[in-house]
């Protein structure tokens, strides 16, 4: 996801501070090998042993992901405070290399945000604080690939994942991003990184161990090892991850015909729900994802 759509303002962390739903949140924090990955953990009030969502953010991105013009909150801070009015308390993280987590940016991969996806759910089941029972996944863009692989490999019995613009051919959207040049470069092995400039200019670096682990995890055939309700949603405007809504519709193709519920949503959006127009096609979508979770957890 791009950087430009997931700045955090100090503007925006006091505004998200002063919204009441939001007194029960605290920042959490675990280990995967040997580094320490930071989360926020929402629990709604008055609420025992609540379910969970753990939320994935995008490429480039953090936590609380997208700030929404509008309102000055981040589309997962938001959803988090949305979805704790509903009774579902839920953990969002910055992958190692990420955010406040551990580690140089240049060293992300696919297969080290999966094992971050992955150890958090270990420690919302583990965390005395929710029901390991009633567990769900929301995962946005490069997140909703790593959800796929998170939801394929975990031990823990997902009651429902919710993949939001899923990047279901990551080699692909990087090499649109970057150009085939730089993806070359990037390939050419070694642990130089390699300077990759993004769609508005700003310049990142990246290792070839980022660009390698493109190639090795294809989420496609990830979902298809989680046969529990799945719900896609895509938008018809996204230049980042298309044509829509093909692209969605394949990630449920692949599922045997016995799996469970599965539902495609498709709006008149673009990859980041139309937020920067306001918060009425954030909302719908946080409100439906919230819907279907709730209707599949089980009691």
């Amino acid at each position: 996801m791009p950087n430009r759509f997931h700045g955090l303002a100090l503007a925006s962390s006091l505004c998200v501070a002063c919204l009441p739903a939001l007194a029960a949140e605290e920042t959490i924090s675990f280990e995967v090998e040997g580094m320490k990955v930071v989360g926020t953990l929402n629990l709604p009030d008055g609420v025992n042993n609540p379910p969970a969502i753990l939320l994935l953010h995008g490429f480039t991105g953090s936590r609380d992901e997208l700030e929404i013009p509008a309102v000055g909150e981040g589309i997962f801070a938001r959803a988090a405070r949305m979805w704790a009015e509903k009774g579902i308390a839920s953990l969002r993280i910055d992958y190692r290399f990420n955010g406040e987590s551990d580690g140089d940016f240049a060293d992300s991969t696919l297969h080290a945000h999966i094992a971050d996806g992955l150890a958090a759910l270990d420690w919302l089941a583990r965390s005395g604080r929710v029901d390991d029972d009633r567990l769900a996944l929301v995962g946005w863009s490069m997140g909703g690939a790593v959800g796929a692989a998170v939801a394929g490999r975990t031990e823990h019995d997902l009651d429902a994942v919710a993949l939001w613009a899923p990047g279901v051919n990551m080699a692909a959207s990087i090499t649109m991003m970057f150009g085939p040049e730089t993806v070359k470069k990037g390939l050419s092995g070694g642990d130089t990184p390699v300077t990759a400039t993004l769609p508005w200019g700003d310049k990142i670096e990246l290792k070839p161990a980022f660009f390698q682990s493109l190639f090795e995890v294809d989420p496609v055939a990830e979902i298809t090892e989680y046969d529990d309700p799945l719900f896609v949603a895509v938008g018809t405007k996204d230049d980042v991850v298309f044509p829509q809504p093909a692209s969605g519709q394949i990630l449920l193709d692949y599922r045997d015909d016995d799996d469970d519920d599965a539902t495609l949503f498709v709006r008149e959006m673009d990859h980041v729900f139309n937020a920067f127009a306001g918060v009425e096609q954030v909302d719908e979508l946080i409100g439906a994802t919230g819907d279907f979770i709730a209707r599949h957890l089980d009691d």
